[in-house]
C-alpha cells in the first residue's frame, strides 16, 4: 500500500545575507549574463539557511533567473537539508516566479519531502509540501 501524506502550505520571510555578483558576459546588444553566489536567511516554520549560485540574464526592461539552493536547517521542527530549484522572469510590467524541490534531495528528518508549489515574492517564500 502506497502511504500518502498531507500537503502544507508556509509562507516564511526571508532576508538575503551576502550576494557576490560577477558577470561573465557583457555584451553590446542584449542582456548581460551574470553568476551571484549567495546565502539566505529564513525565519519562521521554516528556520535556517540558504546557499545557492544563481544565474541571471538581465536587460533594460527584463530578465530572468535561475538558481540551486541549498536549504539547511528545520521544517517544523524536523531537520536536515534539501534542495530547491527555481527561477523567475520579468518582462518591464509583471514577475513570475517558480520552482520545486528536487526529488530525492532531502536528508536527515527531511528525507522524503517533495514540493507541490515553491515561489518567490519580495522577501517571502511560499511552499506547499507533503513530508
Amino acid at each position: 500500500m502506497i502511504e500518502q501524506h498531507e500537503s502544507r502550505t508556509v509562507e516564511v520571510p526571508f532576508e538575503v545575507l551576502e550576494w557576490d555578483e560577477s558577470v561573465y558576459d557583457e555584451p553590446a546588444e542584449g542582456p548581460r549574463l551574470s553568476r551571484v553566489s549567495i546565502r539566505k536567511r529564513y525565519q519562521g516554520v521554516l528556520d535556517g539557511t540558504g546557499t545557492g549560485v544563481v544565474l541571471t540574464a538581465g536587460g533594460a526592461s527584463g530578465g530572468g533567473y535561475v538558481i540551486s539552493e541549498r536549504f539547511e536547517g528545520s521544517l517544523d521542527g524536523r531537520h536536515g537539508t534539501f534542495v530547491l530549484q527555481h527561477g523567475g522572469l520579468a518582462d518591464g510590467m509583471e514577475q513570475r516566479t517558480y520552482g520545486t524541490i528536487v526529488p530525492t534531495s532531502g536528508t536527515g528528518e527531511l528525507t522524503g519531502i517533495a514540493s507541490r508549489s515553491v515561489e518567490f515574492e519580495h522577501g517571502l517564500l511560499r511552499l506547499e509540501y507533503t513530508l
